[in-house]
C-alpha cells in the first residue's frame, strides 16, 4: 500500500475513529484503525464490537492495500509531524509516515482479525435532518442509567408518533422526552440505542451540516450515515417501559419559575446539602411562597425564597438536586412550569415556551 493523503483530514479520521476504538486486550486488532486504500481514497475503520465507524477521504493512490495499525500510536504520530500531506507506505508488516524530511516506521498488527463491518442491503430506511437527530439525542441522554443490568434503561428510545420524531432516556429515576415534529416519508420502528453509542454518534457527526443522516436499521443494527462518515451501533433487543402511564394526569400544585433563579438557587442548595444532593421545595400558593432548603450538620444549612406564580395546595417534598438541574440545558424557555402530582409523587418540569421537551423526576424520602 502506498498513499499520498493530506494531513488534515487524516487526523480529523483518525480522531473520529479514536472515539470507536476498542480496548479488549484479548484481542489486539481492535485497539487498532483499520487504513484501506482503494481506487481514489482512503478508508479508514474502527469498531468495539459494540460500535463501529467507516470515514472515507479522498487520496492518491499509488498502490492499494490494507494494514492495521494501533490506534493511539497512529493519531500521536500524525498530529507531531508539520506537514501539509503524509505519504503513507505499508510493506512488511510497518507502516511508514513520510513527509518532507521525517520518516516514521509503525509496526502494523495483522490485519486479517479486524472484524467485518457489515453493510445493510435490506431493512428500514428513513432519515433526519443532522440537527434535529442530534439535539433529540443531547436532550435526553443523561436522563438513561449507566447500568446495563437493565439495557433498556441504558439506552436512548427513538420512535415516531403524531409527526413528531420523539426521544427518550431514563433510568427509572427520572425522566427525559423530547419531540420534535419533522416529517418522514417512511416511520421507522422504535429503536433503542446504548446510550454511549448514541454519544459516540453525536460526537461522530456533531460537525456535520444541514444535510440528513440516513439511518437504516437491519440485523439488528442502527447504520447512520453523514456525508463520507458512517456509524453502527448495535440496537439493544428489549422493550421499553410504557413511560406514559407514569406520567401523573393530574397536578395538585403547578408553579411558574425563571429558569435561571430555579439554577441559581440550585446551585446554592448543592453547596449546604452535602454528600446527600438533596433539595427541599416548598410552596405555599396562599402565601404566596416558593422556596429551597438544604442543609448538612457539618456545613450549614440554606433556605432561599424566589420569585414564582403558584396555584394549588401546598407542598413540601424533596429531590436529588442534579436530577433537577440535569434538564435545565434541555429547555429551550426562560420560563419553567413545574408540575407536583402531591407528595410522594413525580414532578414534571416544562418550558412555558417550549413544548417539545418534558422532564420527570421522583422524589425523596426525607
Amino acid at each position: 500500500m502506498r498513499v499520498f493523503v493530506e494531513k488534515q483530514r487524516l487526523q480529523e479520521s483518525i480522531s473520529l475513529a479514536a472515539r470507536v476504538v476498542g480496548k479488549k486486550e484479548s484481542l489486539p486488532v481492535l485497539s487498532c484503525v483499520l487504513c484501506e486504500a482503494t481506487k481514489n481514497e482512503l478508508v479508514i475503520r474502527a469498531t468495539n464490537l459494540e460500535s463501529a465507524i467507516d470515514i472515507r477521504i479522498p487520496a492518491r493512490v499509488e498502490r492499494v492495500g490494507v494494514c492495521a495499525i494501533p490506534a493511539q500510536i497512529f493519531i500521536q504520530t500524525v498530529r507531531a509531524l508539520r506537514a501539509d500531506h503524509i505519504t503513507l507506505t505499508y510493506e512488511n508488516r510497518h507502516v511508514v509516515c513520510t513527509t518532507g524530511g521525517s520518516t516514521t516506521s509503525i509496526n502494523s498488527i495483522p490485519h486479517e482479525e479486524f472484524p467485518t463491518i457489515p453493510k445493510p442491503t435490506d431493512g428500514v430506511r428513513f432519515s433526519l435532518p443532522h440537527n434535529i437527530f442530534l439535539e433529540g439525542i443531547r436532550s435526553v441522554a443523561y436522563a438513561a442509567s449507566p447500568s446495563t443490568i437493565r439495557q433498556e434503561f441504558a439506552s436512548v428510545f427513538l420512535t415516531y408518533k403524531d409527526g413528531a420524531m420523539v426521544f427518550v432516556a431514563t433510568d427509572s429515576f427520572r425522566l427525559a422526552e423530547k419531540k420534535i415534529h419533522t416529517p418522514i416519508k417512511k416511520e421507522p420502528e422504535d429503536i433503542l440505542i446504548p446510550v454511549k453509542n448514541a454519544l459516540d454518534l453525536v460526537y461522530v457527526f456533531e460537525r456535520g451540516g444541514e444535510e440528513e443522516i440516513i439511518c437504516t436499521v437491519a440485523d439488528s443494527q442502527l447504520h447512520a450515515s453523514l456525508g463520507p462518515v458512517s456509524f453502527v451501533s448495535r440496537v439493544v433487543d428489549a422493550s421499553f417501559p410504557d413511560y406514559e402511564a407514569i406520567i401523573p394526569k393530574k397536578t395538585t400544585t403547578e408553579s411558574v419559575v425563571l429558569k435561571e433563579d430555579l439554577a441559581v438557587i440550585l446551585q446554592k442548595a448543592t453547596i449546604f446539602s452535602g454528600d446527600a444532593r438533596q433539595v427541599g421545595f416548598h410552596a405555599y400558593p396562599k402565601r404566596k411562597i416558593f422556596s429551597a432548603s438544604a442543609q448538612n450538620t457539618t456545613i450549614g444549612e440554606m433556605s432561599d425564597t424566589i420569585d414564582a406564580a403558584i396555584t394549588g395546595d401546598d407542598i413540601d417534598i424533596n429531590f436529588n438536586i442534579p436530577f433537577v438541574s440535569d434538564c435545565l440545558q434541555s429547555i429551550g424557555s426562560d420560563s419553567l412550569q413545574l408540575k407536583f402530582a402531591g407528595p410522594g409523587k413525580p414532578l414534571v418540569i416544562e418550558g412555558i415556551s417550549d413544548k417539545t421537551f418534558r422532564y420527570l423526576v421522583m422524589p425523596l424520602n426525607r
